[in-house]
């Protein structure tokens, strides 16, 4: 396959254990977990023990020829840095980790330090998950701000998903103006789908910010395979600030209960609606360069038993 794939957002996890909100999340069986209130299909039923690890990833990856992936963090999984950790340690050609803090309580630059002492070059901000009872932790507090520059000083990326529409893009401008350096992924692809969703993409009309698909194929389940939709949106982003400023992400396991993982971008190849060179840097090639991706596996081509 002439294409290097790279995975811009996914998820690991051993166990599922926490509170969104004041709503239990917790792993049950085949695959399921009670989530806030009802019992959902978190992983593929065949997934027994809930544990989604990097070694089951990986069988994935290798079946699918993807070669790396950012592993992000949301907190309907729970805070996964230690096994991230064992997961950067065990696997570094192959996964790049986000760290994350507890951004809903006070403190969580100290968190930072940690977590950027401990190896990890890059943060997690689910925005998406602050609006809190008590009101919304706002992406330019000073707590913020002050964690931004130290980002930017050390050359830790930010990987942050967006509440919908536009409602965190002016801080978000903020954030760029004051930390001009500091490299920015945007996730959900702007949460496509949803009114106002291209002011997120236009963030990237700056240097040093990025926009990644993670969930697009969640985002269009209604139309389905070969998700058509999601290829008009990609194009129209790309209108907006160009191709080499998307990145393909899958946002695996959640997805592949509805589709294989091969599924989530081979959409993408098939289409005859993008040119060659873009699909090449929309899957992979952008986020081989703004991560740092280095000694990526060639994967042959496993031939089915249905073929």
């Amino acid at each position: 396959m002439d294409y290097t794939i790279i995975d811009a957002h996914s998820h690991l996890w051993l166990y599922q254990d926490t509170e969104v909100d004041g709503l239990k999340i917790k792993t049950t069986e085949n695959g399921q977990s009670l989530f806030m209130g009802e019992v959902r299909q978190m992983l593929p039923p065949f997934m027994i023990d809930g544990r989604n690890t990097a070694e089951v990833f990986l069988a994935n990856m290798n079946y699918a020829q993807v070669g790396g992936a950012v592993v992000t963090q949301e907190y309907i999984d729970g805070i996964q840095n230690d096994y991230l950790l064992e997961v950067m340690t065990n696997y570094p050609d192959r996964f790049f980790v986000c760290g994350m803090c507890e951004f809903r309580k006070q403190g969580y630059f100290n968190q930072t330090v940690e977590l950027i002492d401990k190896g990890f070059k890059a943060i997690k901000i689910p925005g998406h998950r602050l609006q809190l009872k008590d009101g919304r932790v706002m992406l330019n507090s000073d707590e913020m701000m002050k964690m931004f520059h130290l980002m930017e000083d050390k050359g830790v990326i930010l990987s942050i998903d967006m509440i919908e529409g536009d409602l965190q893009v002016g801080e978000m401008e903020e954030i760029i103006s004051e930390c001009p350096g500091l490299k920015i992924a945007i996730g959900h692809f702007g949460m496509v789908t949803k009114p106002d969703w291209k002011k997120q993409i236009m963030l990237a009309r700056h240097k040093n910010v990025m926009i990644e698909s993670g969930g697009i194929t969640w985002l269009f389940n209604d139309e389905f395979y070969p998700f058509n939709g999601a290829i008009r949106a990609i194009n129209e982003a790309a209108d907006l600030v160009g191709f080499e400023k998307l990145m393909w992400g899958s946002d695996y396991p959640r997805t592949i209960t509805a589709i294989t993982y091969k599924m989530s971008y081979d959409f993408v190849i098939k289409s005859k609606e993008l040119e060659e060179r873009s699909k090449k840097l929309f899957l992979g090639e952008n986020a081989k360069a703004f991560y740092g991706f280095k000694n990526l596996p060639e994967l042959p081509y496993i031939k089915n038993m249905s073929e």
